[in-house]
């Protein structure tokens, strides 16, 4: 089992990973001008529909993700046994980091289309919210209720 776990880990970093690399390398796209920049400066219609739907995104998903995420958990995943737990584990945490993964590219793809800063805003906080889903041992362990209660000093 505790192979399972290690490889579930590894799978999770790397999924942690990929999200960052996917939105670095977005800006590079865009940077390198590989992406056009700036196609919709000077539409205001088409700024303010962009911006609010990214704004509304972000406003909506985090929560969204971090909450579904843990009442997942609790009423799901918990009660099933260990080798179907990882499973729906893993599952979870891919649905919580798509659902923030989704938002920040439009947010990017927004930035750089209209050239303003408020969906930049908007995309730095998903960044931010991603760091709540940074994988590790520990965390698996609490999540899933398998650490052994140690003694109170």
């Amino acid at each position: 089992m505790e192979k399972r776990m290690t490889r579930l880990l590894h799978v999770l970093e790397a999924e942690f990973a990929l999200f960052w690399i996917l939105v670095v390398a977005g800006c590079v796209l865009y940077e390198t001008d590989v992406l056009p920049q700036g196609s919709m400066v000077g539409d205001a219609q088409a700024e303010y529909i962009l911006q609010t739907v990214g704004i509304l995104l972000t406003v909506c998903l985090i929560p969204l993700s971090l909450r579904m995420f843990s009442l997942s958990l609790t009423r799901y995943v918990r009660q099933l046994s260990l080798p179907e737990a990882l499973v729906s584990y893993r599952r979870w945490c891919e649905i919580r980091l798509a659902m923030l993964l989704a938002p920040a590219l439009f947010n990017l793809t927004v930035y750089y289309t209209t050239l303003d800063v408020t969906s930049l805003l908007c995309m730095g906080m998903l960044l931010v919210a991603s760091l709540f889903c940074v994988p590790g041992r520990g965390r698996l362990m609490r999540e899933l209720d398998l650490q052994k209660d140690e003694p109170e000093k």
